[in-house]
């Protein structure tokens, strides 16, 4: 960035117009002519965007501090198909504490107008209603201050300077015990901590999940260790839990670690000097001088505390015995890359956690709307997702199913994973044994993170601002590997007829009538075990191809069919669906077995 504040040849600037309307302004639409004789700044963001929250934090002092010159105007301007929802940027503008109007374009049409291609974008128009200047990205406050000094200068000489109070009207608080909670973990003792992030605290509930035991924080903004009413946060987000018992916090616009003392409430800083990371700053040294960016959340992992560095596309670690802060993986491009630690791309790591055998460290990869994982070797994969415009809402096979920027994950007991599908507004669950990706629960209100508890999963519902309690499936639940059918050790020929003989409880039949009646799906351990024949299909029989240099393994097969009451003197029948799930071990060998059957008998049906 250059000394000089940037000007531009003056354009007059379009007019501010969105099908959704206006925020923050007590319900009054705006026009340019309106704001005539302030410098308006236009900010051209989207509420999941990183760079551009941390846009909206650099405008905080340069509001403040010309609060009666200048108007920062939001111009919300959607990726996802969740941020076009009026109630979703209503929501975003409260939990990112923006303080001045936002005009909600869901159709993008003041983007257009503005010629607009990244965010964020900033605009600055002067006093007489020019564009002087347009600027991309963040960490253009500098400047931006610069330019506004010269065109205070310069209109005030020219009397085109109005001078008062702006357009920005305060929402009325809401009486709620939590408001657009972040993150949660469960304490030793019983019950919960949750991030409070808009009221910048932290919150002790007890085991109901509903009774407040104690708050930490004072509740204002800011940057200051103490006692637990005295300490201050900024939109405090993940939470884990250290060795020694205490807890370490992810202070994500404080861009810094803190810890909390769970005996006393006492809060101190272990690393992170407040201000965020920039290119050409140092990726490792001494925890409290190593400058981090927008910390979303933490997990100890192999023996550090692993942080998902949302603001810079990475993965760092803290480690508490040497007290040092630094880069585990990312090159801090954006995107999806798989590979080697110092090779892989993120785009927003908001979630993590770690798998029951300690093995993985599963990452929600928010803007790429992915779910990945680390292993111990330092080596990233990508079960679900595969690039920074592809998202949606689609279960199944992992190869075809659709996250929408999901910034929560959670290890369940049997070694798969839910997700909190923020945008699709659900909590989905990933099987790494099957490699599918089903719902597990609907009507959430932006969910962000969830924990287990026994035979439960208590969700946080960021824009309900509560915590919710759901019964997990039986097959979620610990020892759900050991109820799967097991064989003995089988030996195989290269090339094996699979045959799953479905055999209809008495009176029912497979019914076909809109469609195939069965799925099966076919995958092994290790995947390199099965040369082809992997995967999803409506057939109960297939041709599985082995790879003899895999060596031994298992095949995990898993069939569903439904089959409906076989009477015509039943106008409607009853249908049922039936599911069994077989791990048979397998070895190639010359003379192995040319065919493997399976049967799926099922004497009593289970109704839907």
């Amino acid at each position: 960035m250059t000394d000089r504040a940037p000007r531009h040849a003056r354009v007059r600037a379009p007019e501010l117009t969105g099908a959704g309307g206006w925020l923050n302004t007590g319900g009054r639409p705006y026009t340019l002519a309106e704001l005539r004789g302030r410098v308006v700044i236009l900010d051209f963001w989207t509420s999941g965007c990183v760079n551009c929250l941390h846009a909206i934090d650099e405008l905080r002092e340069l509001e403040a501090k010309h609060r009666d010159t200048v108007v920062v105007v939001g111009v919300h301007s959607p990726k996802f198909a969740h941020e076009k929802e009026h109630t979703a940027v209503a929501d975003a503008v409260e939990r990112y504490g923006v303080e001045h109007p936002v005009l909600d374009d869901p159709e993008l049409a003041t983007w257009r107008q503005y010629a607009v291609r990244a965010w964020p974008t900033l605009a600055v128009i002067d006093p007489e209603g020019y564009v002087v200047a347009q600027l991309s990205g963040e960490g253009h406050a500098d400047a931006i201050e610069r330019l506004v000094n010269e065109l205070e200068a310069e209109h005030t000489a020219k009397g085109t300077l109005r001078r008062g109070d702006g357009p920005y009207v305060a929402p009325e608080p809401e009486p709620t015990v939590l408001r657009h909670p972040g993150k949660l973990m469960a304490l030793p003792g019983g019950g919960f901590l949750v991030s409070d992030t808009t009221r910048h605290q932290l919150v002790e509930f007890a085991e109901d999940g509903e009774s407040v035991v104690r708050r930490i924080g004072s509740g204002a903004r800011g940057f200051t260790d103490g006692p637990a009413e005295a300490a201050s946060f900024a939109e405090p987000q993940g939470l884990a839990l250290l060795p020694d018992g205490s807890v370490v916090v992810a202070d994500t616009v404080n861009h810094a670690l803190r810890r909390l003392d769970l005996a006393t409430g006492a809060v101190t800083t272990l690393a992170g000097t407040g201000r965020p990371w920039r290119r050409g700053a140092a990726t490792a040294g001494p925890a409290l001088q190593a400058d981090l960016s927008s910390p979303w959340d933490v997990a100890v992992f192999a023996g550090r505390v692993w942080i998902a560095m949302a603001g810079v596309h990475q993965l760092w670690t803290y480690d508490p015995a040497a007290d040092t802060a630094a880069v585990a993986a990312g090159t801090a491009n954006e995107g999806l890359v798989d590979g080697p630690a110092d090779e892989a791309w993120f785009a927003q790591p908001s979630g993590l956690a770690v798998s029951p055998d300690g093995e993985r460290l599963w990452v929600a990869d928010a803007e790429t709307s992915a779910l990945r994982w680390v292993d111990r070797d330092g080596v990233v994969r990508t079960a679900v997702g595969t690039g920074l415009f592809d998202f949606g809402y689609r279960d199944g096979p992992a190869g075809q199913a659709l996250l929408q920027h999901p910034l929560g994950v959670t290890a369940l007991p049997d070694g798969s994973v839910a997700v909190a599908d923020t945008y699709n507004q659900v909590l989905r669950r990933y099987d790494p044994e099957t490699g599918e990706l089903s719902t597990l629960a609907t009507d959430l209100r932006e969910p962000s993170d969830a924990v287990t508890v026994g035979a439960d999963i208590v969700v946080v519902e960021s824009a309900r601002h509560r915590l919710t309690r759901l019964r997990l499936p039986e097959d979620a639940l610990e020892g759900a590997a050991e109820r799967r059918t097991r064989r003995d050790v089988m030996d195989v020929a290269r090339e094996v007829v699979l045959d799953v003989v479905f055999e209809a409880p008495a009176g029912q039949r497979a019914d076909d009538r809109y469609g195939p009646p069965a799925r099966l799906l076919v995958s092994a351990a290790p995947p390199e075990l099965l040369h082809t024949g992997e995967g999803a299909g409506t057939s109960l029989s297939r041709t599985l191809v082995f790879d003899p240099s895999a060596g031994p393994g298992v095949l995990r097969v898993s069939a569903t069919v439904v089959s409906c009451d076989d009477d015509p003197a039943i106008p409607y029948p009853a249908c049922h669906v039936h599911r069994r799930d077989w791990d048979v071990p397998v070895r190639p060998a010359a003379r192995g077995a040319e065919r493997l059957p399976l049967v799926f008998a099922e004497p009593d049906a289970q109704t839907p």
